[in-house]
Order: C-alpha cells, then structure tokens, then sequence
C-alpha cells in the first residue's frame, strides 16, 4: 500500500477516500482509530489514505484536487471567520 494522503483531519481524510472511490480507485483510512487516543500520541501524521501500489499514479490528481479544494475552502473559512475590514474606508 502507498500513502497516497497525510491528512490534517479525520474528515479531510475521508473526503480524500470517497473521492478516489468515486474514481474507482480502492482506498483505506489508515490511523482513523487512533485519533481517540490523541493525548498519547504525537498530533501529526497519524491518519492517512492508503491505496494499492498500482493505484499510485492515478490517485495522485485527484488527491490533488481534493487538496486544491481543501485550501481554498479553508481560505474562504479564514476570510469569513476574520470578519469585514475594519480598518477600511466606510460605505457611503
């Protein structure tokens, strides 16, 4: 199996799996129970998405995909979360 995905999240990594399932390419959530015991182990690289070796190159776009979505989604939650520009002029 190839590690196709590190993810920051439990919920990133399983919009990774679904996404190359609907690709047709088998997945596996690796680490997904290990997210329980968190307080014992270190907080990173511990949930993965695993395919078949011959699935490597083909998983590759659309991981990359699902990460260009990621980060604009997170982008957007950044931008929403930090409010309007305050320190800007004042609509008329």
């Amino acid at each position: 199996m190839h590690i196709a995905y590190r993810a920051e999240s439990l919920i990133d990594a399983h919009l990774v799996k679904d996404a190359l399932e609907r690709a047709g390419i088998p997945a596996f959530v690796s680490g997904e129970y290990l997210t329980g015991g968190v307080g014992q182990l270190p907080a990173i690289d511990y949930v993965t998405v695993m395919v078949p070796e011959a699935a490597r190159e083909e998983a590759a776009p659309v991981v990359a995909e699902v990460e260009r979505a990621l980060a604009v989604s997170r982008a957007e939650g950044a931008a929403w979360e930090a409010g309007p520009d305050l320190d800007g002029p004042l609509p008329a």
